[in-house]
């Protein structure tokens, strides 16, 4: 045997030919994002009988696509009237999102908001009012969203609430701002709730600086008296509540003893949870309901892989499922309730049908404090496993976590001969807060120690060849390949990272102002750099420059709100005067992602490069 043909680098780094379809209120329509004139684009279609016919865009970005960087962007949102769809947009990865409004009949489209220097969020829409929504925005004051009602019929803007402080605001199904959220100053979070806008606010949930990350709140029920929470509150994963507004009672709907709940399929009409996903060593619906009980049996039976929801109607009789996999990009599939048949709409990525694709497995191993550490592996196809080239591609965050599903970077270094190691360590979510809590304050230290950990499992089992081992990853990940080039120097053959902090001090005093309420959990997590500036700097890899003794990637993108560009030029600089081997490339036009296949290749075609040289893995150039 030996590795398969190389797969091109265009079609893995390319953009999808369609993603994200969304059904219109009746049904009968489709949004999606696909390109055009080789920019990512709303479209809408009719659904048929006959499939999907009518494809159309409806945006017209010439530049920087939609949806594509940024996890709130691109997520076409129907309004309820089913005559508008919404969107968000930044400009150049400024994170300073916009709404925008199309109306489908006239195809103009509007800027809801049309402020400057602002993050627009949508924080509720309702079936009960069609035409209107609320959205949060932080003109007044950085720090905070204020609560505007949007009225889509006429474009009238009127504010609904004038936000004192809270960091979350949720509204019921009359469009009322009746939950929100506080971070205390001890980094523990309250729900407040209200009966009335009249009303004053009074605490539902306080919970500990320990419970906070995985504690959110998901929805009011439809008679305003239950608020469905997301919590590890009195418990170490996180579980799908009920509360009672009216006793305070709390009903626990679903949990797990080992991983956290996080999200829930809702009842368009009643809003209470039908199904609650929890991400175990694959994605999984726990559900509630027995009424779709049978339809999700069913589903797991046509799918080849894990069932994911996509979208669903207002009737709830047409969904649109995804077929979650990791050797196969995402397809989408219409399945009818009345029929119980599925339809494939279509693929996100035919191109890639029939390409040597590589499953990802799920391992584990001890950490050498005993704490189990979970995570994938990605052995490349047709060679045997042992003393394989690797790359450690660490995810950023850190408070995510890595999850079985297609991953073009995963694929594109597999097929380049190289085993691809995913660690879930520990600060990683999904796994319980005292997983989570595990991490706090150990960038550098027993975080870095897991990723240490898993090379020597590895190696101990004869997959890893110890000699050419490398460390990738951007945000949280580019700084943990920094800290592998620094604190182990000697441990990775190379490295190469992307947008990742250098200096722990510059980064926690550099963030947006919105990020405000937020810096006590950063400073719980990671460090004060008023109270703990030493600290800091010895976990910070600027501080161990002189230690590199292997060769550096440096990528940073030019309009980062999160990791600044100071970040990469304080160590380029550094690199620069000491004369240690490095290679530094800056992305312009771009935010903390890539929104273009330009940007993409601009990253992943030099790490594809350095990796060949000198790992002595393949590369397309």
């Amino acid at each position: 045997m030996g590795l398969p043909e190389l797969i091109s680098r265009d079609l893995l780094l390319g953009d999808p030919e369609r993603l994200n379809p969304k059904l219109s209120p009746d049904g009968t329509r489709l949004a999606y994002l696909a390109p055009a004139g080789g920019v990512m684009n709303l479209w809408v279609a009719d659904l048929t009988p006959e499939g999907v016919v009518n494809e159309r865009p409806v945006t017209r970005e010439t530049e920087r696509g939609i949806g594509v960087a940024g996890a709130v962007a691109g997520q076409a949102l129907w309004a309820h009237n089913g005559r508008h769809l919404l969107y968000l947009q930044d400009d150049h990865g400024d994170e300073n999102w916009r709404l925008y409004a199309i109306d489908l009949e006239t195809d103009e489209i509007v800027d809801l908001l049309p402020f400057d220097g602002v993050a627009v969020q949508v924080l509720g829409t309702s079936p009960d009012l069609p035409d209107q929504l609320v959205v949060g925005v932080n003109a007044r004051d950085a720090r905070w969203h204020d609560a505007y009602l949007v009225d889509l019929s006429d474009g009238a803007v009127d504010l609904l609430y004038e936000n004192p402080g809270f960091v979350g605001l949720t509204t019921d199904t009359k469009l009322q701002v009746r939950a929100a959220t506080e971070m205390r100053p001890d980094g523990g979070i309250e729900i407040h709730v209200r009966e009335t806008p009249d009303d004053a606010w009074r605490v539902l949930l306080s919970a500990t600086m320990e419970d906070a990350k995985a504690t959110q709140v998901v929805s009011f029920t439809r008679d305003g008296q239950g608020l469905v929470v997301v919590s590890p509150y009195e418990a170490d994963t996180a579980r799908l509540l009920r509360l009672d507004l009216v006793s305070g009672r709390q009903e626990i709907l679903v949990e797990d003893e080992q991983y956290d709940v996080t999200s829930a399929l809702l009842d368009h009409d009643t809003r209470e949870p039908m199904a609650a996903a929890v991400v175990r060593a694959k994605p999984e619906l726990v559900v509630l309901d027995d009424r779709i009980r049978g339809d999700i049996e069913r589903l797991g039976q046509l799918l080849e892989g894990q069932l994911a929801f996509v979208s669903r109607d207002h009737a709830d009789r047409r969904w649109i499922v995804s077929d979650i996999r990791s050797d196969a990009p995402g397809s989408y599939h219409l399945y009818d309730r009345d029929t119980r048949e599925l339809t494939l709409l279509f693929h996100s990525r035919p191109g890639l049908d029939g390409a040597p694709l590589a499953p990802s497995e799920p391992f584990s191993f001890a950490a050498r404090d005993g704490l189990a550490i979970h995570g994938y592996l990605t052995y490349p196809v047709g060679v045997p496993r042992e003393q394989l080239p690797t790359v450690f591609y660490v995810h950023g965050g850190p408070w995510a976590r890595d999850v079985w599903m297609f991953n073009f970077v995963i694929q594109l270094l597999a097929n380049r001969g190289y085993l691809v190691v995913q660690v879930n360590y520990r600060g990683s979510s999904g796994y319980g807060k005292a997983f989570l809590n595990a991490g706090n304050k150990e960038w550098a230290g027993k975080m870095h120690d897991d990723l240490m950990d898993a090379r020597q499992h590895l190696i101990d089992h004869g997959w890893a060849d110890p000699d050419r081992i490398a460390i990738t990853g951007g945000s949280y990940g580019g700084y943990a390949a920094l800290v592998g080039a620094t604190f182990t120097p000697e441990a990775f053959a190379c490295a190469a990272e992307i947008c990742g902090p250098s200096n722990l001090l510059t980064l926690l005093r550099s963030f947006p102002a919105y990020w405000t309420p937020m810096l006590k959990f950063w400073h719980d997590r990671v460090g004060d750099p008023d109270t703990e500036e030493e600290f800091l700097w010895e976990r910070s890899p600027l501080s161990r420059v002189d230690d590199i003794a292997r060769p550096l990637l440096v990528i940073q993108t030019e309009n980062d709100p999160r990791v600044t560009q100071g970040e990469a030029e304080q160590i380029v600089a550094a690199l620069q005067e000491k004369g240690i081997d490095h290679e530094y490339v800056l992305i312009p036009g771009e935010g903390h992602g890539f929104s273009t296949v330009e940007s993409r290749t601009a990253v992943y075609a030099p790490i594809e490069r350095f990796l060949a040289k000198h790992l002595g893995g393949r590369s397309e150039d």
